[in-house]
Protein backbone atom coordinates (compact mmCIF):
# COMPACT_ATOMS: atom_id res chain seq x y z
CA UNK A 1 0.00 0.00 0.00
CA UNK A 2 1.67 3.24 -1.26
CA UNK A 3 -0.87 5.97 0.56
CA UNK A 4 1.26 5.26 4.11
CA UNK A 5 4.56 6.00 2.67
CA UNK A 6 6.76 8.47 4.22
CA UNK A 7 9.36 8.79 2.21
CA UNK A 8 10.87 6.51 -0.93
CA UNK A 9 14.37 6.44 -2.33
CA UNK A 10 16.30 5.10 -5.07
CA UNK A 11 19.93 4.26 -4.74
CA UNK A 12 22.06 3.13 -7.61
CA UNK A 13 25.85 3.61 -8.43
CA UNK A 14 27.19 3.66 -12.15
CA UNK A 15 30.45 3.04 -10.77
CA UNK A 16 29.82 0.03 -8.56
CA UNK A 17 27.83 -1.32 -11.28
CA UNK A 18 30.57 -0.71 -13.74
CA UNK A 19 33.42 -2.73 -11.14
CA UNK A 20 30.89 -5.50 -11.09
CA UNK A 21 30.39 -5.78 -14.97
CA UNK A 22 34.24 -5.84 -14.97
CA UNK A 23 34.90 -7.76 -12.82
CA UNK A 24 32.08 -10.42 -14.44
CA UNK A 25 34.12 -9.83 -17.75
CA UNK A 26 37.29 -10.13 -16.14
CA UNK A 27 36.24 -13.98 -14.69
CA UNK A 28 35.05 -15.07 -17.73
CA UNK A 29 37.60 -14.13 -19.93
CA UNK A 30 39.53 -15.94 -18.04
CA UNK A 31 37.70 -18.95 -17.88
CA UNK A 32 37.67 -19.33 -21.03
CA UNK A 33 41.36 -18.97 -21.34
CA UNK A 34 41.12 -21.93 -19.04
CA UNK A 35 38.67 -23.91 -21.00
CA UNK A 36 40.73 -23.42 -24.31
CA UNK A 37 44.70 -24.05 -22.92
CA UNK A 38 43.76 -27.16 -20.43
CA UNK A 39 39.71 -28.06 -20.80
CA UNK A 40 37.73 -27.79 -17.64
CA UNK A 41 40.57 -27.33 -15.46
CA UNK A 42 39.75 -26.72 -11.74
CA UNK A 43 41.01 -23.03 -12.34
CA UNK A 44 38.48 -22.91 -14.98
CA UNK A 45 35.95 -23.75 -12.86
CA UNK A 46 36.76 -21.48 -10.14
CA UNK A 47 37.04 -18.13 -12.51
CA UNK A 48 33.77 -19.53 -13.83
CA UNK A 49 32.44 -19.19 -10.43
CA UNK A 50 33.42 -15.41 -9.63
CA UNK A 51 32.23 -14.99 -13.20
CA UNK A 52 28.92 -16.28 -12.09
CA UNK A 53 29.22 -14.57 -8.49
CA UNK A 54 29.82 -11.42 -9.94
CA UNK A 55 27.65 -11.84 -12.36
CA UNK A 56 24.36 -11.75 -9.79
CA UNK A 57 25.94 -8.82 -8.15
CA UNK A 58 25.66 -6.88 -11.62
CA UNK A 59 21.96 -8.17 -11.48
CA UNK A 60 20.65 -7.85 -7.56
CA UNK A 61 22.57 -5.80 -6.71
CA UNK A 62 21.62 -2.47 -9.15
CA UNK A 63 19.61 -0.62 -6.88
CA UNK A 64 18.62 -0.42 -3.39
CA UNK A 65 15.07 0.83 -2.84
CA UNK A 66 14.27 2.65 1.00
CA UNK A 67 11.25 2.87 1.56
CA UNK A 68 9.09 3.89 5.33
CA UNK A 69 5.96 4.39 6.29
CA UNK A 70 4.92 5.15 9.89
CA UNK A 71 5.03 1.48 11.09
CA UNK A 72 8.16 -0.20 9.04
CA UNK A 73 11.65 0.64 7.21
CA UNK A 74 12.37 -1.35 3.79
CA UNK A 75 14.86 -2.07 2.74
CA UNK A 76 15.19 -3.95 -1.02
CA UNK A 77 18.68 -5.23 -2.90
CA UNK A 78 17.21 -7.16 -5.62
CA UNK A 79 15.68 -10.60 -4.08
CA UNK A 80 16.60 -9.98 -0.82
CA UNK A 81 14.07 -7.53 1.60
CA UNK A 82 14.75 -6.29 4.73
CA UNK A 83 11.90 -4.90 7.15
CA UNK A 84 12.70 -2.81 10.50
CA UNK A 85 9.22 -2.46 12.31
CA UNK A 86 9.81 1.28 13.77
CA UNK A 87 8.54 -0.15 17.19
CA UNK A 88 11.94 -2.50 17.71
CA UNK A 89 14.13 1.34 16.91
CA UNK A 90 16.19 2.01 20.15
CA UNK A 91 18.52 4.75 18.52
CA UNK A 92 19.61 5.86 14.75
CA UNK A 93 22.28 8.00 13.62
CA UNK A 94 25.10 8.50 10.67
CA UNK A 95 27.07 5.29 10.48
CA UNK A 96 30.52 5.99 11.64
CA UNK A 97 32.80 3.26 10.55
CA UNK A 98 36.93 2.52 10.27
CA UNK A 99 37.82 2.22 6.50
CA UNK A 100 38.15 -0.98 6.00
CA UNK A 101 34.69 -1.97 7.12
CA UNK A 102 32.94 1.31 4.91
CA UNK A 103 34.86 0.46 2.08
CA UNK A 104 34.64 -3.19 2.51
CA UNK A 105 31.86 -3.50 -0.49
CA UNK A 106 29.16 -2.98 -2.28
CA UNK A 107 25.47 -4.90 -1.42
CA UNK A 108 24.47 -6.78 2.07
CA UNK A 109 27.11 -7.42 3.84
CA UNK A 110 27.11 -9.07 7.69
CA UNK A 111 29.82 -7.79 10.21
CA UNK A 112 30.48 -7.04 13.69
CA UNK A 113 30.98 -3.64 14.41
CA UNK A 114 31.78 -2.71 18.41
CA UNK A 115 30.92 -5.83 19.25
CA UNK A 116 27.52 -6.03 17.65
CA UNK A 117 26.28 -8.02 14.67
CA UNK A 118 25.31 -6.02 12.22
CA UNK A 119 23.76 -6.17 8.37
CA UNK A 120 24.87 -3.82 5.79
CA UNK A 121 23.10 -2.57 2.55
CA UNK A 122 25.37 -0.29 0.51
CA UNK A 123 26.72 1.51 -2.06
CA UNK A 124 30.64 2.70 -1.81
CA UNK A 125 30.26 5.79 -2.20
CA UNK A 126 27.08 7.29 -0.52
CA UNK A 127 26.90 7.98 3.14
CA UNK A 128 24.99 5.00 5.16
CA UNK A 129 22.95 5.77 8.41
CA UNK A 130 22.66 3.10 11.00
CA UNK A 131 19.50 2.21 13.22
CA UNK A 132 20.10 0.15 16.30
CA UNK A 133 17.63 -2.56 16.96
CA UNK A 134 15.91 -2.89 20.40
CA UNK A 135 15.38 -6.60 20.14
CA UNK A 136 17.54 -8.96 17.85
CA UNK A 137 16.58 -9.96 14.31
CA UNK A 138 18.61 -13.51 14.60
CA UNK A 139 21.74 -12.38 15.41
CA UNK A 140 21.36 -8.70 13.81
CA UNK A 141 21.20 -6.38 16.11
CA UNK A 142 21.75 -3.04 13.71
CA UNK A 143 20.81 -2.67 10.20
CA UNK A 144 23.18 0.25 8.37
CA UNK A 145 22.17 1.61 4.62
CA UNK A 146 23.22 3.88 1.97
CA UNK A 147 20.70 7.14 1.47
CA UNK A 148 21.91 10.17 -0.44
CA UNK A 149 19.85 11.81 2.35
CA UNK A 150 21.25 10.75 5.78
CA UNK A 151 20.09 13.78 7.62
CA UNK A 152 16.56 13.82 6.22
CA UNK A 153 15.79 9.92 7.02
CA UNK A 154 17.19 10.38 10.18
CA UNK A 155 14.86 13.28 10.65
CA UNK A 156 11.99 11.45 9.19
CA UNK A 157 12.24 8.49 10.93
CA UNK A 158 13.30 10.41 14.20
CA UNK A 159 9.56 12.07 13.24
CA UNK A 160 7.47 9.29 13.38
CA UNK A 161 8.94 7.77 16.54
CA UNK A 162 8.04 11.16 18.02
CA UNK A 163 4.79 10.49 16.87
CA UNK A 164 4.37 7.36 17.61
CA UNK A 165 4.86 7.89 21.18
CA UNK A 166 2.81 10.86 21.40
CA UNK A 167 -0.09 8.76 20.14
CA UNK A 168 0.76 5.60 22.68
CA UNK A 169 1.37 8.04 25.16
CA UNK A 170 -2.21 9.79 24.31
CA UNK A 171 -3.96 5.66 24.34
CA UNK A 172 -2.27 5.34 27.31
CA UNK A 173 -3.95 8.28 29.22
CA UNK A 174 -7.06 7.48 27.54
CA UNK A 175 -7.15 4.10 28.30
CA UNK A 176 -5.97 5.03 32.32
CA UNK A 177 -9.06 7.55 32.57
CA UNK A 178 -11.47 4.76 31.56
Amino acid sequence: MTDDLIYTERVSSARTQLLFIALTVLFGVLAAWRVKAARASRLARVFLFFAAFFLFYVLNYRTLVIRLTPAALKLKFGLFTWTVSLDNVASRGHDELPALQRLGGAGIHFMKVRQRYRVSFNFLEYPRVVIALKRKAGPVRDVSFSTRQPDGVLELIHTVLAAKRTVNHADIERQVRH
